[in-house]
């Protein structure tokens, strides 16, 4: 049996050998063994190559910051309103520097393998490109991350809404066992611990790392990610009614009217910033507690934070459990009522949009993402 199967690794027929050709396999290659090991290790590298392939697959990444260098200086978009009250591209300049410095910074996760860039990259709209996102130590995030692009304008933060500012937000991934999985007081030790980061933060705040600094700093830097000025904020104010071609403002107005998108994107972010339950996540028509962890009230069960409509073309997947890959998936989601289950939100009912229509809503939500022309 084993003089087969070394035969067919080697391309021989099994049986003896004759003298003869024992000779010129030894002169030509080193004998007929010689040949089977050549092959097994060719095997054995391949098989190497391929585990350590799948290997650097598998592990987290933190991106390149690739923001130009001082990118607060454009200042709060057109078509985003009026800023948040204390808003300001001028104010706490080397604390938005140092924050910039620890969102791209593995120092803050167990085993210096992600940063908070890891699920929120800057080629993805600053969400991520998959669904649940590889944390520290091999585990996967739980939700998939949203697009930080203006959570200036939030007033609730989180998928469910847990953290009431966005200070008390970006420090929760960093104690999250699935995200970064270092206790916060270890993360602050690391940062009182490095010289530079000492100086950085001194420098800014007049004092050493602490909770409070740290939560400032990254929530600085993330107010300044902001998305505006589109060819629908420029058409919408009747700046420029050559931004937007037929097909988009035909989707402008299925948003508007038929779509019924308005009625939860709403506001100059395309947000109302509450809860609802469109059925995505449900389980034998039992949606996961959404909202209700954080309020007890059976009532906001399966109820996630509406998410802004600007920039989707950078953050898909889409929903809270990344589970639609395009918008084509999204749109004919809510064409069907989305998926039903006893909390679902009753403004979703199925939607009477031809397939052109459909197309047309893309576009117009394509168009979100772009930024205008001068």
């Amino acid at each position: 049996m084993l003089s087969r199967q070394v035969s067919a690794l080697s391309g021989s027929a099994p049986g003896p050998a004759t003298e003869d050709h024992r000779v010129r396999a030894g002169s030509a290659t080193g004998g007929y063994h010689g040949e089977v090991r050549r092959r097994l290790m060719d095997l054995v590298r391949m098989m190497a190559l391929l585990l350590l392939v799948g290997t650097a697959a598998a592990q987290p990444t933190v991106p390149k910051d690739t923001l130009p260098e001082r990118f607060w200086e454009a200042g709060w978009p057109f078509g985003l309103g009026e800023p948040p009250a204390g808003w300001s591209e001028s104010l706490g300049v080397d604390r938005i520097a140092l924050g910039r410095a620890l969102f791209f910074d593995p120092v803050l996760s167990i085993d210096r393998s992600v940063a908070c860039a890891s699920c929120h990259r800057p080629d993805a709209g600053f969400a991520s490109h998959e669904a649940l996102p590889l944390g520290a130590a091999g585990k996967r995030a739980l939700r998939h991350p949203p697009s930080l692009y203006n959570r200036a304008l939030g007033t609730l933060h989180s998928w469910d809404g847990k953290a009431r500012s966005l200070r008390e937000q970006v420090v929760l991934p960093i104690s999250n066992p699935n995200e970064m999985g270092l206790a916060l007081e270890d993360g602050i030790g690391r940062l009182q611990a490095d010289i530079g980061y000492v100086r950085r933060f001194t420098s800014a705040y007049g004092g050493g790392p602490n909770e409070e600094r740290l939560a400032d700093a990254l929530a600085l830097f993330v107010s300044r990610l902001t998305l505006g000025d589109s060819p629908v904020d420029r058409f919408q104010a009747a700046r420029d009614r050559a931004a937007l071609t037929q097909e988009e403002r035909k989707g402008l107005w299925i948003y508007e009217s038929k779509g019924r998108c308005w009625s939860c994107h709403s506001g100059p972010n395309f947000t109302d910033e509450a809860f609802h339950n469109s059925g995505i996540g449900v389980v034998d028509n039992q949606p996961e507690d959404g909202r209700m962890a954080v309020t007890g009230d059976v009532a906001d069960r399966g109820g996630f934070r509406t998410p802004t409509l600007r920039g989707l073309l950078q953050s898909a997947p889409y929903m809270h459990d990344g589970s639609l890959k395009t918008l084509e998936e999204v749109v004919a989601f809510y064409r069907r009522g989305g998926n039903d289950n006893p909390f679902r939100d009753p403004r979703l009912t199925p939607l009477d949009l031809t397939d052109e229509d459909a197309t047309s809503l893309i576009a117009f939500l394509k168009a979100l993402s772009r930024r205008a022309q001068d």
